[in-house]
């Protein structure tokens, strides 16, 4: 699985290079344009991120005046992620790169056999499975 994960880390990272992102700040910028202002523990919890790793990865997007980190008017302890106009335009051309690299991997894989892995990866995010897996590594 994660030789798997690096060979599509690498490909989509090459894909997404011409909006100077990598395929894990695309998947952030992604979540963040879906969600509109999410707190920064949402969208840790959304891309199944630990909050530290979050902040590694919003800090060149924040650098690069893509995202904007703001203090959540009614919890003053609560930052909202929200993107900026450039941030805003870069989504939409990466986007783009997204939809296209998508209908390239139906093409690839089989359009039949990608929405069974899309579902299958889904059901490995979820908290659901993690949950089973660790309550049978306790056995």
């Amino acid at each position: 699985m994660r030789r798997t994960s690096r060979r599509l880390g690498q490909i989509y990272d090459e894909a997404y290079a011409p909006c100077g992102l990598k395929a894990t700040q695309y998947a952030v910028l992604n979540h963040i344009a879906k969600a509109g202002t999410p707190k920064m523990g949402e969208l840790a919890q959304t891309l199944v991120m630990d909050l530290s790793a979050l902040g590694h990865t919003l800090k060149p997007l924040v650098r690069d005046g893509l995202v904007e980190l703001r203090v959540d008017e009614l919890d003053r302890r609560t930052r909202r992620v929200l993107l900026t106009e450039q941030g805003v335009q870069t989504h939409a051309a990466a986007k783009r790169i997204s939809n296209k690299m998508a209908e390239r991997f139906d093409l690839a894989f089989g359009r039949e056999a990608a929405a069974q892995l899309r579902q299958t990866l889904d059901l490995i995010a979820s908290d659901a499975f993690a949950q089973a897996l660790l309550a049978q590594a306790d056995d």
